[in-house]
């Protein structure tokens, strides 16, 4: 019988609520989108400024092509993992990817996995 090493659940607490709200193809989707704001959104600088202020949800929504119910809890999912920040601007709120969190999870998840476990787990 072989017996595997369980990692602690501390160790990797921090990667899964990320690693979960990822596993969602339209919340991956839109965090790829507001990657470059200005290629997938209508943008209006006199309004807000999409790297500082973010998106409006309903722009969003528009893309996405989904009930603004589903995309406010895609949204707040994506905020609950630190992937993106929240401003409310008059009655409208706006997202943009959290840019420093999104690094660090990089990081702790190369440090977790490892290149030598990705490469493993390429070749699979």
């Amino acid at each position: 019988m072989t017996t595997h090493d369980t990692p602690a659940a501390g160790d990797l607490a921090p990667l899964l609520e990320p690693l979960k709200a990822l596993a969602n193809p339209v919340r991956l989707q839109v965090l790829q989108w507001l990657r470059e704001p200005e290629d997938n959104f209508p943008v209006d600088p006199a309004v807000t400024d999409p790297r500082t202020v973010g998106v409006c949800v309903s722009h969003i929504q528009a893309k996405a092509g989904l009930a603004q119910s589903t995309v406010s809890a895609y949204m707040a999912t994506l905020e609950r993992a630190g992937l993106v920040r929240s401003t409310r601007v008059g009655k409208w709120t706006h997202y943009r990817r959290d840019e420093e969190r999104i690094s660090e999870l990089v990081e702790q998840l190369r440090r977790s996995v490892g290149s030598s476990t990705l490469t493993d787990i390429a070749s699979v």
